[in-house]
């Protein structure tokens, strides 16, 4: 215990230096603070990229749900290749024209200023809230529930014992986010994403070992080696990936936390190169978390867990030798902190630019838009602790409770609308913006009417039934008056080389589908 002790100490300390020295002046101009001065390298775009990605629910709920179903699990992995192609191509393009610092300043440009606010009131509430909340409260529940008795030393009651977690490492991060901007975010991110990286290939590698090697995968799994399931399935069918393909749209193309580091690249070659590197390491991570959990299956046979969240742990605690463990905890850590950094610059960036300086005081100085920013990581910051301590409540009233579906759930309520206002921008040439305001507005009554009246459907299916439809609608109209943007000219490459590394990324996605059905 004590080399892993000595391990964490290090990690903290390694990153609070990092972050430190990423720290920007008090006369930082915006771009400085929020966009590290449009100065991001393709490397760092994609390694900051996926670390703001992986959260602590990932090691848990996805590595337990492989270990129930399979492969199938990798789909929402794997298949977030799509979104980050079209994020490459089609999105961020776009957005690098308009010299934007937020979506929603595209989004105004495109359709008019009602809808933009929408888009960004309903981000700056999913992630103040839910999105702060879960990330605090998943990393800091896994790390007790894999480190118990490194842990016990905090308090020996359980909830207070994950609740000072929570406060602990919300703070942690939103000091070096608070000084540094998004420069201190992904440079801590990268540090952050190698322990990850090198703390889930050590998981890998042994469990792979202990269970035969894959060849083992086929011979005492096999059941659990298919990438698609029927589509009566109740939770993976094979026809969510209809909805998942918006849904990744959404995740990917139009999220402010995750597309920020591309809106700071510099310049479109740098971004694509960055989002599609991304692509390739998102294959990394769905073997690194999926299989793991297979191979798991194969090594308890019918003395299986009573309960798959727990397979994470069980691999910790049965397999993972000392001083490993304290890197397994870092990487635990790392998981929560480059998720709920990110956030924190995103939610200081919306605030700060499309509410302080659009509606409140316009002729704010950069100095005063970014002094806004920071109050606005302070806020959050109390936000984002109540929301995780209430879930953390939740959890242990009552503790097979899968609120897990059910934020998500609360998550594609709004998100189909922001799918719909997104394409809308992208693909519809003339203003409409009642016409897309009322597509927004509609998708929630929809996606109600479609739940209640049809239960049995996957919520994956229904949000695709939705956007499609509403959308659909809204092309249709748009049509009339050939307003309709064709999708193939809004395809901007910066080179012929990446024409061809994106292609053979699909082909890739393709292959795997076809190879692992």
């Amino acid at each position: 215990m004590g080399v892993d002790a000595l391990i964490v100490v290090f990690y903290f300390v390694i990153i609070f230096t990092m972050a430190i020295q990423a720290r920007v002046g008090k006369d930082a101009t915006v771009e400085e603070y929020y966009l590290s001065s449009r100065n991001l390298s393709w490397y760092s775009i994609a390694v900051s990229t996926i670390a703001t990605n992986i959260q602590g629910y990932q090691l848990l709920g996805m590595m337990g749900s492989a270990y129930l179903y399979g492969l199938a699990q990798a789909n929402l992995e794997i298949n977030a290749v799509q979104g980050l192609l079209l994020a490459a191509f089609v999105f961020v393009p776009m957005y690098l024209k308009d010299k934007v610092i937020t979506i929603t300043q595209f989004i105004s440009n495109k359709i008019g200023p009602k809808v933009a606010l929408i888009y960004s009131s309903a981000n700056l509430i999913l992630f103040a809230t839910i999105g702060l909340g879960a990330a605090l409260f998943w990393g800091a529940y896994a790390a007790d529930l894999v480190f118990k008795d490194y842990l016990l030393f905090i308090s020996d009651d359980a909830f207070t014992r994950v609740s000072i977690i929570i406060i602990f490492l919300g703070i942690f991060s939103a000091i070096y986010t608070y000084l540094g901007g998004l420069n201190a975010v992904v440079k801590t991110d990268v540090i952050q994403f190698s322990i990850l990286m090198f703390g889930a290939c050590a998981v890998l590698w042994i469990v792979m070992v202990k269970n035969g090697g894959w060849s083992a995968l086929y011979e005492k799994t096999p059941e659990l080696m298919h990438l698609h399931l029927p589509s009566t399935h109740e939770k993976l069918p094979w026809t969510m990936l209809f909805g998942l393909f918006f849904l990744n749209i959404n995740y990917w193309c139009a999220n402010q936390t995750v597309i920020q580091r591309s809106l700071a690249a510099k310049s479109l070659r740098e971004a694509q190169k960055g989002l599609l590197a991304g692509g390739v390491i998102k294959y990394f991570m769905a073997i690194l978390i999926i299989i793991p959990g297979i191979a798991l299956a194969g090594l308890l046979g019918s003395n299986g867990l009573s309960d798959p969240d727990q397979s994470f742990p069980y691999i910790v605690t049965n397999y993972i030798p000392v001083g490993l463990r304290g890197i397994i905890l870092c990487a635990l850590f790392a998981s929560l902190m480059s998720t709920v950094d990110s956030t924190f610059n995103s939610l200081a960036t919306l605030f700060s630019i499309d509410i302080y300086k659009t509606y409140l005081k316009p002729s704010a100085s950069d100095q005063e838009v970014v002094a806004v920013g920071k109050k606005t990581i302070l806020f959050s910051l109390f936000t984002g602790i109540g929301m995780g301590i209430i879930l953390l409540y939740l959890k242990f009233n009552n503790p097979y409770s899968s609120f897990t579906h059910t934020l998500n759930e609360l998550r594609y309520f709004i998100n189909c609308g922001i799918v719909i206002i997104i394409l809308s921008a992208a693909f519809i040439i003339v203003r409409n913006e009642r016409m897309i305001l009322l597509g927004c507005l509609l998708s929630i009554p929809l996606n109600l009417a479609i739940k209640f009246s049809f239960p049995d459907i996957n919520y994956f299916v229904r949000a695709g039934l939705v956007i499609a439809s509403i959308f659909f609608a809204i092309v249709i109209t748009a049509s009339f008056k050939k307003d309709v943007k064709n999708p193939i000219q809004s395809f901007v490459s910066s080179g012929g080389k990446m024409t061809i590394f994106g292609r053979l990324l699909l082909l890739s996605l393709i292959i795997i589908h076809i190879i692992f059905s």
